[in-house]
Formats: structure tokens, C-alpha cells, sequence
């Protein structure tokens, strides 16, 4: 509903409040009951202390039926009714004086996606698209991360699909066109992973000199357990012509993208063979739950070690072809550009790097001498963690314990009890190894984009 603010003035002479049973009524006249009965809600309200005024916050279907609430107040001094909106839908509509936005039914509204993501915990780098990153010190709460805290990426509006009507095409170069349900997927054989996925932007802000792009911290990485169908069943259930290699990811978000006239779809490209070996899923589940609609809902492509740009959210249709995709973010975005001795290089973006951070102690935390425990998660898209080292104050690397089992599509806990007695600063740096023998470099290296920077974490404590 349509937001108000609301300023009721009346003379010192005239205070209602001064009148029992003038003020008893204008008391319950605001109560929330009695608020819902004209289709008012009031958000909240506040009187100027000595100013004689009373402020309040409302939602109304209209400002007529508003303004018929306001009747008691409008008999005892002035009223003003002025049309406001929230921070969220301001940001998320381009500034205090654009109008509000026209949003259409296909579409979730950001102003309202803007508003859970800050209200679940998480750095809002901006509305539109959205895009918010975990706290770090938040990646320590267990061994998924819960739906509201989990970073969100996108680089159009988020689509609002109706998962009763939605269907899956499967085309190109297969024997068996296939368009299949929700109910048609969910009847298929099932299978739950606990995945973890990292922009191939986390740390962006970190590179000297900087790089354009979204400035993520370190906070752009979540893990959960999706559940849905491997992806592989559903292509073999099309069947695969001769000369099929190629498969083409595509998404229900778009829209206007530098250097193209037209709109164009979110797409990625990946081979049959890497589906395989990733085990990629068709996800309709995100720790229990349906997706939300900001990670994809009804149905999203979750491929374990890669970047998390390969798992296409909204996933409407796969098309098999004999050649690589060629989409906007396959070919002119997410590839490492580098000036190695004088000449240009550029690879693409795929398996995550080898990367540990730290969850506890917090950046700028201060902590009591004594018996002191380090933790934090560690992952890669390579294998699975071998091993996390840590350095304090500058010492020399000493190896912590890895905590659970070791997956190699998802992020391991590490820990390292130390005892410190010494009052003042507390670096502590750490470092992981992963199973194929990658280890975190001191400084990653720099590209033109701000890709996959996994340069060694380092955190400042203060012990007292």
C-alpha cells in the first residue's frame, strides 16, 4: 500500500492531551484496531515534545481513505498528509525525486527485496540490481548459511516466475524436445549437495590499483544444501544428437547491457563433459526450502567448484549445440585479463581459487588474554581442503585443525586454540592448500576486472 507521513499541529491553547477525555479518544482512535478498520496502518508514531505537534507513519490504500481517518485530528488543529516512500524503494528507484517504479507483475519489486536483504544482515552494495554481501564474521554461524544471510548477486531485476506455470525447455541438438513441470522435475530422481558459491568478484576491493565493478569485500560467498535433479539425468533423457558438446544456459533476467541495443538474457555456456564431472544439479530447493525468489525460484543450475556465475538463476531454458556459447557474460565479461611482460592475456573464469578466511576474531575485535580459539572456512573449486595454516604477529605458519568432514563442494571449518598473554595488536594471517596442491598467494594477481583475487587474509585484533 501507498506510504504516508502524516503531521498533526494544534495551538498550545488547544491541547488536546490537556482534556481527559478528548485525549483518551484520540488515543484509541490511533490504535492499530481502530486504524484497521478505516484501512490505515499505522507504521509508528512520535509527538514533538513542547512543539505541540504529533508526527506518524501510515499505509493506506489511497490518500482519501486516509485522509477520512484523519477527521478526529483535523477537529482539533492542522493536518498534513505528505506522500513518502522508504529508504529501500528510494535507493531502489534512483533518488528522492525519481517516481516510483513501474513495476511489472513478472518482476519481484527491489524496493521490497532491498528491504529483507538489509533487514536478514547483509552489506546492500546497491538496490538495483541487488546486491549484498554476508558479514564475515557471520560465515560462523554453522555449516550452511540460512536463506536471508545468503549473498546475493544479480545484474538485472530479480524475475517473479510463477512456479505453477513454469516450464523447463530442453532443445537444440537433442533427440527428445523436452518441456517439463515443476511436478515433472520434483518426479525425477533427487539429489541433495552441500555447495559452496563465491562470486568470482569477492575481494574486488582489495586490488591495487582498483577496478570497476561491484566492490565486494570478502562477504560474497555462502554455502547451503540445494536439492533437485542432476542436471546429466535430464540430458540424457533428451538424448543427444551427434556432435553434441555444448550446452546453453538460459535465465528469465535480462535487460539492457553496455556496448548492446537491445535487451539481451542472462546466458551461460559449459560442455557436456564439465557438467559431468562438476555433477551439476537442477536445484528447486535451498536448505529445505523452495528457493526464494532472489536465488532463482522455482529453479536454478548449481554447478559445484565453479564461480557461482556458471549456476544460472530462473533457469528457463537448456539448448544443446555444437559450438560454444557466445552470450554477453560468456565471452565479454568474466574472464581474467592480464598484462603479463608487456603483452595482453585473458583466460576464462571457472573453478573457484583456493581461499580461507577468518570468521573470529573480527577485524578491529578486542579480545581477553589467555586460552584464544581462531576460526573460520576455507574452500576451492579444485578439491577439497588439505590444509589451513596460520600465522600470528608475523610468526611463522602453524597448521589448524580441520573441523567435519571434508567435501570438496563445500567450504571446511578450521580452528587453531592458542594460548596469548601479551596485551596490544594481534595480526593473524591465514592460509589454505587445497587438495590439488593450490596454495593462497600473498597477493593475488591483478586483473583488469577484478577477478578471483584469493590473496592471503589477514585480520587486526586488539588483546586486553
Amino acid at each position: 500500500m501507498p506510504l504516508f507521513i502524516v503531521r498533526h499541529q494544534h495551538s498550545p491553547e488547544a491541547c488536546p492531551a490537556r482534556d481527559p477525555a478528548m485525549g483518551g479518544m484520540l488515543l484509541n482512535h490511533l490504535s492499530r484496531p481502530s486504524a484497521a478498520r478505516h484501512g490505515v496502518v499505522i507504521k509508528g508514531e512520535a509527538v514533538v515534545r513542547g512543539a505541540h505537534t504529533l508526527f506518524f507513519i501510515a499505509e493506506a490504500a489511497d490518500e482519501a481513505a486516509l485522509q477520512a481517518f484523519l477527521t478526529p485530528f483535523r477537529q482539533v488543529g492542522e493536518v498534513e498528509v505528505m506522500a513518502a516512500s522508504t529508504c529501500a524503494e528510494v535507493v531502489a528507484s534512483g533518488g528522492c525525486d525519481a517516481p516510483p517504479a513501474d513495476i511489472s507483475a513478472a518482476l519481484l519489486a527491489p524496493a521490497d527485496a532491498c528491504q529483507e536483504a538489509i533487514e536478514a544482515g547483509l552489506l546492500v552494495h546497491r538496490a538495483y540490481p541487488l546486491n549484498g554481501e554476508t558479514s564475515v564474521p557471520d560465515l560462523a554461524g554453522g555449516a550452511v548459511m540460512p536463506n536471508g544471510r545468503f549473498y546475493l548477486r544479480n545484474h538485472f531485476d530479480i524475475p517473479h516466475l510463477d512456479g505453477e506455470r513454469y516450464r523447463l525447455s530442453v532443445g537444440g541438438l537433442v533427440e527428445k524436445p523436452l518441456s517439463l513441470s515443476m511436478r515433472d522435475l520434483r518426479n525425477l530422481h533427487a539429489e541433495s549437495l552441500v555447495v559452496t558459491l563465491e562470486c568470482a568478484g569477492n575481494g574486488r576491493s582489495l586490488f591495487d590499483p582498483a577496478v570497476p565493478g561491484e566492490a565486494w569485500g570478502m562477504g560474497a560467498v555462502s554455502t547451503a544444501e540445494w536439492t533437485g535433479v542432476p542436471l546429466v539425468e535430464v540430458v540424457e533423457r533428451a538424448g543427444l544428437q551427434p556432435g553434441a558438446t555444448q550446452l546453453t544456459f538460459r535465465g528469465a533476467d535480462g535487460g539492457l547491457v553496455e556496448g548492446h541495443d537491445a535487451p539481451i538474457s542472462f546466458e551461460r555456456g559449459l560442455t557436456v563433459d564439465q557438467i559431468r564431472e562438476a555433477g551439476a544439479l537442477l536445484a528447486y530447493e535451498m536448505n529445505g526450502e523452495p528457493l526464494p525468489p532472489p536465488h532463482g525460484y522455482p529453479l536454478r543450475l548449481v554447478v559445484p567448484g565453479w564461480y557461482a556465475v556458471a549456476s544460472v538463476k530462473w533457469l528457463t531454458e537448456i539448448i544443446v549445440t555444437d559450438k560454444p556459447c557466445e552470450a554477453h557474460y560468456q565471452v565479454e565479461k568474466y574472464w581474467y585479463e592480464w598484462i603479463r611482460n608487456g603483452h595482453d592475456e585473458r583466460a576464462p573464469v571457472t573453478l573457484m581459487n583456493v581461499r580461507a578466511l577468518i570468521a573470529t576474531p573480527a577485524q578491529g575485535e578486542s579480545l581477553p588474554r589467555g586460552e584464544t580459539a581462531i576460526r573460520g572456512v576455507a574452500w576451492s573449486g579444485a578439491g577439497s581442503i588439505a590444509r589451513v595454516d596460520v600465522s600470528l604477529d608475523g610468526g611463522p605458519w602453524r597448521e589448524a585443525r580441520l573441523v567435519g568432514e571434508r567435501r570438496r563442494s563445500a567450504w571446511q571449518w578450521w580452528e587453531l586454540i592458542t594460548r596469548l598473554d601479551e596485551t596490544g595488536p594481534l595480526i593473524v594471517r591465514a592460509r589454505a592448500t587445497d587438495m590439488a596442491g593450490r596454495t593462497q598467494p600473498e597477493h593475488a594477481e591483478w586483473n583488469r576486472l577484478g577477478y578471483g583475487n584469493n590473496s592471503i587474509h589477514c585480520v587486526t585484533a586488539q588483546l586486553i
